[in-house]
């Protein structure tokens, strides 16, 4: 008689082993780690021992097992590492984009579609903390072969890209990050991806359109992030990297290793943060006093979650002095894209202090940062700063103010489609909830304007 019985999972059994995690432990993490990316599971220790017997999970649920291990090994571990990959290919899908490989343009056409077509093993990824530190690795050989091209571009084909880009990044700031995403990830799988392979007469002009190209790549992460899909938005981040990389351009290296340092904190993901700041600024140290500053500012940030204050404070005042002697004019492309770099500062400002618990000098950091930008052209950050600055207030204890604040900051948050600002709506809410308790009358006013916002935005 013949049976169907599975070989057991000798290489999830090994890696278990390792960890030392119990079944209900990973179990635990795998549940913990989908509902960061949003995903209710019931995984339990049954489950896991089916997958150890040779049963594998979906594949969305074995990206979470793989992160899961990854985190309590302290090294990157893909579903194929544990015998739980899918597909001919043997790569998971939930896997794509996590890897630093030789061809960066061909990785970003793959995670561009996948996130055109909205495929759920992606969008909803888990944020890998292993992965957060593949920049920090030693240095990879780039490998990319270029391919044969009858299709010739120079600085007019340059400008053009920056000039798209400035446009979409106008379009984010002003009406956020779910306005135009699928159009700049088209843009980027089809027109950018496609001059990056043209031919060159200037190996320079080769190397400002893939710094070009990862200007795109990055805005696309930037609306992925703003848009709550932190898995996502970090695939994007380290193939921008790599990017960078390919066109040698140190300074905007260093630029993406600043932004994933600050996903990583802002999704409560600290893990790496600090070392990709150190990696940052060791890039930046001979840039203008305004770059620099954006590098120093990210360092203090990463040393005040670290619990490391005086160094914080050292280190923050560093930033703020070299803000002040800068110009704004020097700032490279990629970084005067977003803005004033004094509001930049002002803002990461608030968030070391609210790291230090400063909440008053958090509310003032604020408040100069929103004081710092024109309105209508970044409305998106301007409001949240806002909404962020009535949080220090009710900290405080301050709730009328916060009140107030947070009444101006919903007037500017009309028509805003952004993950960030429902976050910053719905955690006024949850402040104003004792006080509708106690009938304070102006905290039911503004929670009825703010549900009324979530309707309207949902």
């Amino acid at each position: 008689m013949v049976t169907n019985r599975r070989a057991p999972n000798e290489a999830l059994r090994t890696a278990l082993a390792e960890s030392k995690l119990s079944y209900d432990e990973l179990a635990r993490a795998v549940r913990a780690i989908a509902a960061e990316s949003g995903d209710a599971l019931k995984t339990n220790r049954s489950a896991v021992a089916h997958w150890v017997a040779g049963r594998p999970p979906t594949p969305r649920t074995a990206s979470y097992v793989a992160e899961a291990l990854s985190r309590a090994l302290g090294r990157h571990v893909d579903p194929a590492d544990l015998g739980l990959a899918h597909g001919p290919d043997q790569q998971a899908p939930g896997q794509l984009g996590l890897r630093l490989g030789s061809d960066p343009v061909a990785m970003l056409r793959r995670l561009g579609a996948a996130d055109i077509e909205r495929r759920g093993i992606l969008t909803g990824a888990a944020y890998s903390v292993a992965a957060a530190a593949l920049p920090l690795g030693a240095e990879q050989a780039i490998e990319y072969q270029r391919r044969a091209s009858t299709y010739r571009a120079g600085r007019a084909e340059i400008e053009a890209v920056r000039d798209m880009t400035e446009m979409y990044t106008r379009i984010d700031e002003r009406h956020g990050g779910q306005h135009g995403r699928a159009a700049v990830v088209q843009y980027l799988t089809s027109d950018v991806a496609r001059l990056c392979r043209a031919d060159y007469a200037r190996e320079a002009d080769r190397a400002a359109m893939l710094s070009s190209a990862a200007e795109v790549a990055y805005l696309c992460g930037w609306k992925t992030y703003d848009a709550g899909e932190h898995g996502l938005a970090q695939r994007y981040y380290l193939q921008a990297y790599q990017l960078t990389k390919e066109a040698g351009d140190d300074l905007h290296q260093a630029f993406i290793l600043r932004i994933l340092a600050h996903n990583g904190m802002d999704i409560r993901r600290p893990e790496h943060t600090l070392d990709l700041a150190d990696a940052a600024l060791e890039r930046a140290r001979h840039a203008d006093p305004c770059t620099l500053a954006l590098f120093e500012v990210t360092r203090a940030r990463a040393l005040a979650n670290a619990g490391r204050r005086p160094e914080a404070t050292t280190q923050l005042r560093q930033a703020q002095d070299h803000v002040l002697r800068g110009d704004e004019a020097e700032l490279p492309h990629w970084a005067a894209l977003w803005g004033s770099a004094r509001a930049c500062i002002s803002s990461h400002s608030a968030k070391t202090m609210v790291a230090m618990k400063d909440h008053a000098a958090a509310e003032r950091h604020y408040a100069i940062s929103a004081r710092s930008r024109p309105s209508p052209e970044y409305t998106r950050i301007t409001a949240l700063t806002i909404a962020a600055q009535g949080r220090e207030q009710a900290r405080q204890g301050h709730v009328e103010q916060a009140c107030a604040t947070w009444d101006r900051a919903l007037t500017m948050l009309d028509g805003v489609r952004s993950s960030r600002a429902a976050d910053a709506v719905s955690g006024m809410r949850r402040t104003l909830g004792p006080l509708l308790r106690r009938g304070a009358r102006r905290a039911a006013e503004l929670d009825e304007r703010a549900r009324d916002w979530q309707l309207s935005h949902a």
